[in-house]
């Protein structure tokens, strides 16, 4: 072998391995670059857990679009909670709160709760009666009304077979039915023990009420109307119906809630409560939960237990 060759060969050898030095190189700068990217959209993202049935009825409600782009709350998979779910998101981008969500949809109860009285959970995304958030006011910060006194209107949810519930036309009629619910839900139980019922069954766990209803261990429960499903609540093999012609008015009015101790609450907080008067100021919180059928046409409905009007209410 000549001088020449191996002088050639240790050149080739050289620039190859200069090649993949400079390779290397590159992927690590690409890897670094990726991870920085990774980290900051952790940084930039708050964890929010939802209850699945929501999160699948919102996803198709959105049907593909960004909750940002939601002018129009009528069509299918609209509900209370999806409208409350778009309603507070788009009330903290106008406030100028500009973190992302990752979702962790499943089966949330008050588990819920105890993460954001621990400040582990920034926020929740449907609202609380305001009953329920001032029991806990050292922990939460409260919004302004979402849905105020007046406008809640339940529907009567029982299985199609239960003709009890079925052939209902007065309120002196429920002293022969039962219903269920949990005392932690202070308007809902206030409202139910209002009705001169025959029993009111306590039951904290909200999947585990809807299946008593389906199996008819007790008579109905009250959930707010879905006129985009029919009136219809769906969960596996549980089917439940409302009351064609009543509903039941709860006297309180509802709020987002905001943890204290959350490293973004107060932010966070500022932001929604601006977002929300500018909502407010141009109609939309109202006519989203009308668009939604949650408030109700009267016309077609009869309330059993209209509310005492309050001074200085809001109209």
């Amino acid at each position: 072998m000549t001088a020449w060759t191996i002088k050639s060969a240790d050149s080739a050898l050289h620039g190859a391995t200069l090649a993949l030095c400079l390779l290397a190189c590159s992927l690590s700068v690409q890897a670094a670059a990726k991870s920085s990217e990774q980290v900051d959209e952790t940084h930039n993202a708050v964890e929010m857990y939802i209850r699945d049935d929501v999160y699948n009825d919102y996803l198709r409600f959105l049907n593909g679009r960004a909750p940002l782009e939601v002018t129009q709350f009528s069509g299918d998979y609209t509900r209370r909670d999806v409208v409350d779910m778009v309603l507070v998101q788009q009330a903290l981008a106008l406030g100028g709160f500009k973190k992302t969500f990752i979702y962790r949809p499943g089966n949330v109860n008050f588990r819920h709760s105890n993460l954001l009285v621990q400040g582990k959970l920034l926020l929740s995304f449907d609202s609380f009666w305001l009953d329920d958030a001032q029991a806990k006011a050292d922990k939460l910060f409260i919004s302004d009304a979402v849905i105020r006194r007046g406008e809640y209107f339940a529907g009567i949810f029982y299985a199609p077979e239960n003709l009890a519930v079925a052939r209902l036309t007065r309120l002196s009629e429920l002293g022969a039915l039962s219903a269920v619910s949990t005392s932690r839900w202070r308007t809902d139980w206030k409202t139910l023990n209002s009705l001169g019922l025959k029993h009111i069954m306590n039951e904290p766990v909200w999947a585990s009420q809807a299946q008593m209803v389906n199996r008819q261990w007790v008579d109905f429960m009250l959930m707010p109307l879905m006129p985009s499903l029919n009136n219809e609540f769906r969960l596996d093999d549980i089917l439940l119906v409302a009351h064609p012609n009543l509903v039941v008015q709860l006297d309180g009015s509802r709020h987002f809630v905001v943890s204290r101790l959350h490293p973004d609450g107060e932010r966070a907080f500022k932001a929604l409560q601006s977002g929300l008067k500018q909502l407010r100021s141009q109609g939309r919180i109202r006519q989203a939960y009308q668009q939604a059928g949650f408030i109700p046409d009267l016309r077609r409905y009869r309330v059993l237990n209209p509310i005492a009007p309050q001074k200085n209410s809001p109209k």
